[in-house]
């Protein structure tokens, strides 16, 4: 069991989380939202060259009290200015700042409060690690109820809407555009 109380841990993601990762991907609660191939040559396509370093995103383990149980990735969109460009229909994003992907893989640690913290533990790391960052910009499908609510718990706000390619093609183009501006004292 998860103690909800505990703080959370980040630490980067390695080769050695890749059977884990792959298990997690697998489980229907991700597997539906995240679309991705498990097996070993998959994992590591998608994911060797951030644990490398040629890829820019940033992908964490998070764990609470030593036992993991999600993921949070994130990335600029100046890295990423194909993001940029699908996004701009919808609302303007400055090339500065960030987004984040996130899931809990382990299913005995969903529905506990650990997306929620999780995902505000990197936003404030990301104010620390990234200065010039104005705000955190997250585009979730609209059928992804979970995901969405997770970002409003995290103090997130709801700025835009409309359509988007999906990460999994049997979802609709439906998506809610979510934004958290770097706090006044962050520096």
């Amino acid at each position: 069991m998860f103690r909800a109380d505990a703080p959370i841990a980040l630490r980067r993601l390695s080769r050695s989380d890749f059977a884990m990762l792959a298990r997690w991907l697998a489980e229907p609660h991700v597997a539906r939202w995240w679309n991705h191939e498990t097996t070993p040559e998959a994992i590591e396509h998608d994911f060797g060259p951030s644990v490398d370093g040629s890829d820019t995103a940033e992908i964490y383990i998070a764990s609470i009290d030593g036992r993991d149980f999600g993921l949070v990735q994130r990335y600029t969109f100046e890295d990423n200015p194909g993001y940029l460009d699908e996004l701009s229909p919808l609302l303007e994003v400055p090339g500065e700042a960030l987004s984040i992907d996130y899931f809990v893989g382990e299913p005995d640690a969903v529905r506990q409060g650990l997306g929620a913290a999780m995902i505000r533990t990197l936003v404030d790391a990301t104010w620390h690690d990234y200065p010039a960052a104005p705000c955190i910009v997250v585009p979730v499908s609209a059928g992804n109820t979970a995901s969405w609510r997770v970002l409003e718990r995290a103090g997130f706000a709801r700025v835009a809407e409309g359509p988007l390619t999906p990460d999994n093609p049997i979802h609709g183009t439906a998506h809610f555009v979510y934004r958290i501006e770097r706090p006044r004292t962050a520096k």
